[in-house]
């Protein structure tokens, strides 16, 4: 019985002590999260202040219309480098 409490006893040592060095660097996460915060907040406080989104937007839905358009689709089919092999298949079906 005593053996087995020792075991306990060094068990639970042995938690304590990493226990322990976890916390030793428990300042340094810290000051790594904050700053990574910080960063982060002044990258999108700059951005929305710019108009970065804005112009994104925009952007995107200029890219999503031509993308939709007749021209675009010919463009597609004319660039497809397998547009031979696809028409050979579908002849044959």
């Amino acid at each position: 019985m005593l053996s087995c409490d020792g075991v306990r006893f060094n068990v639970a040592l042995a938690f304590f002590d990493s226990l322990i060095l976890k916390m030793k660097f428990l300042d340094w996460y810290l000051k790594i999260g904050v700053a990574s915060a910080l960063v982060g907040a002044s990258m999108e406080f700059f951005m929305v202040k710019t108009g970065f989104y804005d112009k994104v937007t925009v952007l995107e839905s200029e890219k999503r219309a031509w993308e939709n358009s007749p021209e675009a689709q010919a463009v597609r089919e004319a660039l497809n480098p397998w547009r031979h092999v696809d028409t050979k298949e579908s002849n044959k079906s």
